[in-house]
């Protein structure tokens, strides 16, 4: 984006991209919310620490601040926060170094999704939420 794009324009292209950042997280959160017994069992299977403990958290982590995100709600210190979840999920939930076969290309890939994804949740912590954010409604931007 060049020096000569409008204000509204970039702003408008923040709450797409908070849009799409959050999306994700959002989609499977809510799923985890509607299910959290197969929740807390997938979080056995990857060898989460403390199971129900851990669906709670991804759940909150997902749905609820993913959607705060998404608002435009306390959107520096959330992106802050989801981008160390992601990454943290990325090395505990996406371990591709002790897999072999087809396992080990999905748990790569997803592992280096998140990583990409924590760049953009650190990148929305420089830019900030945007104009069209309860942030700036409020005047925290």
């Amino acid at each position: 984006m060049n020096e000569n794009t409008s204000e509204p324009a970039k702003d408008g292209i923040i709450l797409l991209a908070r849009f799409l950042l959050v999306l994700l997280f959002i989609i499977f959160g809510w799923d985890k919310l509607t299910d959290y017994h197969g929740t807390v069992a997938y979080m056995q299977m990857t060898g989460a620490p403390i199971p129900a403990l851990s669906a709670v958290i991804a759940i909150i982590m997902e749905f609820i601040v993913g959607l705060a995100v998404l608002l435009g709600l306390f959107t520096r210190p959330l992106a802050v926060l989801l981008a160390l979840y992601t990454l943290a999920t990325a090395y505990i939930g996406h371990h591709y170094w002790t897999m072999t076969g087809m396992a080990r290309f999905e748990a790569e890939i997803n592992f280096f999704k998140n990583i990409s994804i924590t760049g953009g949740f650190l990148l929305l912590y420089v830019t900030g939420p945007g104009k069209y954010a309860l942030d700036a409604m409020l005047r925290r931007g």
